[in-house]
């Protein structure tokens, strides 16, 4: 079999994530936690295959659960471990943060957060396991807007009055505020690789 060797300057043509995969040591028990408390449904997966796990399915993403039977008790996965922030970790977005925190206090999973400020505009984080010690974060990272590094004449990008003024401005101005930015630097980008393509 022949390796053909990628150029570097070429990304690969993705289109975009599809799933995560999780060993665990029980399907039953991971998948009823990524159903009642992420809100993921169990879909169908291949019955071709001959070992126990599940496919779960939402957000635009997969998580496929694989039952390890080999795992031992002392798997550094699996022992109890401090919740530490900067963990690997998957990551979901969400409405309300307050909403989250109520709701993981009512079921009993215990959390950390953490604030990221980024001039005025500010990102709460709240973290947990899951059932198998994988780390789960759920924050409003969307007020961040998704800004290139690799592209030098990004214009200032107007601060919307909502981040001025925290107190009193609704989810959707912040979602729209970001959303007025993100257009601002994708024609922008549109307008430099065309400016490149010539």
């Amino acid at each position: 079999m022949e390796i053909e060797e990628i150029s570097s300057s070429e990304a690969l043509p993705l289109l975009s994530l599809n799933h995560i995969s999780l060993l665990c040591r029980s399907v039953a028990i991971s998948a009823r936690f990524y159903e009642d408390i992420l809100g993921f449904v169990l879909i169908k997966r291949p019955s071709s295959f001959k070992f126990n796990g599940a496919w779960l399915f939402n957000y635009g993403v997969g998580i496929h659960l694989l039952e390890n039977n080999s795992v031992n008790e002392y798997d550094m996965l699996f022992l109890s471990r401090p919740i530490n922030p900067k963990d690997n970790h998957i990551s979901f977005q969400c409405t309300d943060i307050g909403v989250v925190k109520m709701r993981l206090q009512e079921m009993g999973i215990k959390y950390v957060t953490a604030v990221v400020n980024e001039g005025r505009i500010r990102v709460d984080q709240l973290f947990f396991h899951d059932p198998d010690g994988y780390m789960i974060e759920i924050c409003n990272c969307e007020n961040i807007p998704v800004l290139p590094i690799s592209s030098p004449f990004l214009p200032e990008l107007p601060i919307s009055s909502c981040f001025k003024e925290p107190k009193g401005s609704t989810c959707k101005k912040m979602v729209d505020s970001c959303g007025q930015m993100e257009n601002a630097m994708m024609e922008n980008l549109s307008m430099e690789m065309m400016n490149f393509s010539f």
